[in-house]
């Protein structure tokens, strides 16, 4: 077989991993937690936002800056998380494809 048709092969089948490993990645999830558990923030591994939870005593009307401040922080670590969790998975269906000149 020519080396087109290796390369072509071997894409279709990276294609065909790649689609299979995203499904999986979007049912996943992981949870990050912030102002000692007042908030916790629920991440899909494809880069999405499951859910927010705030516990009602971390709210003071009086300074919203902090419930804003843990919202944004576990947000930020649940997405650092799953975006971890993408390449590395992305990296494991990619991990056999071979450009020729490229490395």
């Amino acid at each position: 077989m020519s080396s087109i048709g290796k390369l072509m092969k071997q894409a279709a089948k990276m294609q065909q991993q790649m689609e299979q490993i995203q499904a999986q990645l979007a049912a996943r999830t992981v949870e990050a937690t912030s102002g000692g558990g007042a908030v916790k923030a629920v991440a899909k591994c494809d880069g999405t936002l499951a859910s927010i939870k705030i516990d009602p005593q971390a709210l003071n009307p009086a300074d919203p800056a902090i419930v804003e401040d843990m919202v944004l922080s576990a947000v930020n670590q649940a997405l650092s998380q799953a975006k971890d969790i993408s390449n590395a998975e992305m990296g494991k269906a990619t991990a056999g494809f071979n450009l020729p000149g490229l490395m």
